[in-house]
């Protein structure tokens, strides 16, 4: 019987199969035991070598079993989740280069050994770890004894957002926490060999040398990837252009190293032909370019990107090396053979795909067009059109943005970057370590040319189309979307190319629900101890509070809200409210305003707030689309300043309504209720995220919701929602969601009501690395 594996064996078929067992794993809720697939890997080993017409098959589950594998022994790894928020003393080695703010210094630590209550517990790995309170100045490589108080490894769930606990599993994070107050933290010595102690002094070595601060961290982040030095204005330039890739060390930066060294040794046999009576010419270039590059890896810290380049140059280099032949194709599939059996997990981040894809399609579209400089722009700028049209499904699936003007900027960037300021700043790394003095001249160069490429950045970063946002895309969407840009990039003869871009259509013109005139449908999103509300009706959009701004610069107006409110479809906001100043609820303020300046903005507190806002105050009301709103507080006997002069709005629809209450507190709670007037129960957001001064027993028994919504942090320090709490809801009968067990809740009032719970995010799409609720 004839089957369908009697093709020949390659990489080239086999590569496919095994990444799709390994990406099926992906989308399970849960794995099996780590002993399950052991106990299967080995029979599917055999059948791959003594059945040779089932070795593609094999290839696949191999895939399947490995994956899941790795991610059940990563899971493992986390600390138990019945010791989360004990103290731990822990012994461990700083890992990779620390970070330090104006709050906090942040960084990772290796743990080796813990015990908890003078006894041994089963904690090994890499801990994420915040220093408060004057921490010391860390240095990578050494080592520390310290009290930490830790917990598993949990993100924040919202449409559009980043997903923590993935990215915490592709790194192996099995904890996170600080550092307490403790007598005995204190340093252990230093680690012989450790690469991140050479890159934190190569990174000191620029800032010594280099006078604009700028400058000397760009200059940091291309030598030996250390971005500390960059804020998050240059991370918006770097994404308006298209170029987070160039910023930190890239894969083409490493190639561009190895063929640096393959250019040097070839240089000693053009020295000394004689060399050749010892070593081929062609096999020493081949082992000066792996050793070259596998330097420079070091210097960037191994990243995924930097070790998958590092394995494509070792397949080329060993098949240089065993004078084997090799096409592009055939070396491409050989290292995301190696990069899935070294680690499976590689899946889950974003460069795997965007680098993978990017080469696949420039291999498969990319016609060389003879020789000389006028052919080598020609494929320059292909190159660049290309990568930015094909790769922006995949850019927007993941980041929810792309650049318009990206292949304009990489066509700029590209070689500048990576054929002028890296050599350059490569050479004064070297100096630093051969010839300081001799070091300062050349990174002062390199510093002059990265400001003017930087500065020609910021200019395009102002351009129309250089954010580019649309709603959350879908799978089949972006299916559709890629093999568009595949076929619209074939090569010449290929009948009808131009169709490929019909099949962008669903990727750029989604189908988006709109709720029905007189209904409306509210989002509660997860930003941890905080509140944000946004609110849509057929034809207009509320945001009701952003989350709170640290002294880290970390914005969850910025990382949170606003990718929520993108994805979600809401291209304009009406209004922006913000029920009062305080951090939690008034934080991400500024970072939504700048993105809808046009929006009318109220506030419970506007002298305190950075931005001008209008007062809210009792009686204001407006309808849209059938739907009202009626602000209930604060009043002008309202007094003093903080939670109690919360906004408090009541959003009203044909079906139901719901009562926004931000962080009032029992004292207002009576006045609120008697302003509701005779209308069904609202649903409740609880006041003050379940703190023990408010939602007291008798506004509950008043505003009778028929379930009630809080917004709190996951294993918050104020302990909200409060038990007592709680317990009052419980004997009135009322059921309470929390967003720190929920993700973003998505709560549905539809026209001929009830209201109802249309989603929860940690449970829409539950996968084996998210924390359970």
């Amino acid at each position: 019987m004839a089957l369908a594996f009697d093709k020949p064996f390659t990489a080239t078929l086999a590569a496919p199969v095994l990444l799709i067992g390994v990406l099926l794993v992906q989308w399970l809720p849960a794995l099996p035991p780590r002993w399950l697939s052991m106990l299967l890997l080995p029979p599917v080993a055999m059948s791959f070598w003594c059945w040779p017409r089932w070795r593609l098959p094999s290839c696949g589950c191999a895939g399947v079993l490995w994956a899941m594998l790795c991610g059940a022994g990563a899971m493992d790894a986390r600390m138990p989740r019945d010791l989360e928020g004990r103290d731990f003393v822990v012994t461990g080695r700083v890992a990779e280069l620390p970070l330090v703010r104006e709050d906090a210094t942040r960084f990772v630590l290796s743990v080796d050994g813990a015990t908890l209550d003078g006894k041994p517990v089963p904690l090994r790995g890499r801990t994420m770890v915040s220093w408060y309170d004057d921490a010391p100045l860390l240095a990578p490589c050494e080592r520390w004894r310290l009290l930490l108080r830790l917990k598993r490894p949990r993100g924040l769930l919202d449409p559009g957002a980043s997903d923590g606990e993935r990215m915490a599993l592709q790194r192996r994070i099995v904890a996170t926490g600080y550092v307490r107050q403790d007598s005995a933290n204190a340093p252990m010595g230093r680690a012989t060999w450790c690469v991140d102690g050479v890159r934190n002094a190569v990174s000191r070595g620029i800032a010594v040398r280099v006078g604009d601060p700028h400058d000397a961290a760009l200059l940091q982040a291309f030598s030996v990837g250390d971005t500390r030095g960059l804020s998050q204005e240059d991370w918006e330039v770097a994404r308006a252009n298209g170029i987070p890739h160039l910023i930190a060390i890239s894969g083409f930066h490493v190639s561009v190293v190895a063929v640096i060294g393959a250019w040097l040794a070839g240089s000693l046999y053009l020295l000394w032909p004689r060399l050749a009576l010892r070593m081929p010419r062609v096999q020493a270039q081949a082992a000066a370019a792996l050793l070259a590059a596998v330097a420079y890896g070091a210097l960037a810290g191994f990243g995924l990107p930097t070790v998958r380049t590092l394995l494509m140059i070792a397949v080329v280099a060993l098949a240089r090396c065993s004078r084997r032949g090799g096409h592009g194709a055939h070396s491409l599939a050989l290292a995301m053979i190696a990069i899935l059996v070294f680690d499976p997990l590689s899946v889950l981040a974003a460069g795997f795909w965007l680098s993978f894809t990017g080469v696949a399609l420039l291999m498969l579209c990319l016609q060389a067009r003879g020789r000389g400089l006028r052919a080598f722009l020609h494929e320059l700028t292909a190159a660049q059109l290309l990568m930015t049209v094909s790769l922006l499904p995949l850019t927007l699936w993941f980041f929810g943005e792309a650049s318009l003007v990206g292949a304009l900027s990489n066509l700029v960037a590209v070689p500048f970057v990576s054929f002028v300021i890296v050599p350059c700043v490569l050479l004064g790394t070297v100096l630093l370590g051969l010839c300081p003095p001799l070091a300062a001249p050349v990174l002062e160069l390199a510093a002059a040319l990265a400001h003017a490429q930087w500065w020609l950045l910021e200019r395009m970063a102002a351009w129309p189309g250089a954010h580019w946002y649309l709603p959350e895309v879908r799978p089949w969407s972006l299916l559709l979307a890629t093999l568009g840009a595949l076929w619209l990039f074939m090569p010449r003869g290929m009948p009808l190319r131009a169709l490929g871009l019909m099949l962008f259509l669903p990727l750029l013109w989604p189908s988006l629900p709109e709720p029905a005139a007189g209904a409306f449908e509210a989002w509660v999103l997860d930003v941890g101890q905080g509140l944000s509300v946004l609110l849509r009706t057929r034809g207009h959009a509320l945001l009701y509070d952003t989350g709170a701004r640290y002294p880290s610069g970390y914005d969850l107006g910025e990382a949170a809200v606003l990718p929520s409110v993108r994805a979600l479809g809401v291209a304009r906001l009406d209004v922006l409210m913000v029920s009062h100043a305080d951090n939690d609820h008034a934080g991400g303020a500024d970072a939504v305003v700048a993105a809808f300046p046009e929006a009318w903005r109220y506030a419970g507190e506007p002298e305190r707030m950075h931005v001008p806002m209008r007062a809210c105050t009792a009686g204001q009301s407006w309808v849209w689309d059938g739907v009202h709103f009626r602000v209930l507080s604060p009043t002008p006997q309202t007094a003093g300043k903080g939670n109690d002069r919360s906004c408090v709005l009541l959003v009203a629809g044909a079906g139901g309504s719901l009562l926004l209450t931000g962080d009032i507190s029992s004292k207002v709670e009576p006045a609120v209720a008697n302003a509701l007037g005779d209308g069904p129960s609202p649903v409740l957001l609880v006041p003050h995220h379940g703190s023990k001064a408010s939602s007291g027993g008798d506004f509950i028994d008043a505003v009778a919701p028929p379930f009630a919504v809080v917004s709190a942090g996951w294993r918050n320090r104020f302990g909200h929602p409060k038990p007592e709490v709680l317990a009052r809801y419980a004997e009135s009968g009322v059921p309470v969601l929390n967003t720190a067990d929920s993700g973003a809740i998505a709560l549905d009032f539809p026209r001929d009501g009830p209201a109802r719970v249309a989603v929860r995010w940690r449970l829409r799409d539950p996968r084996y690395w998210r924390e359970r609720p």
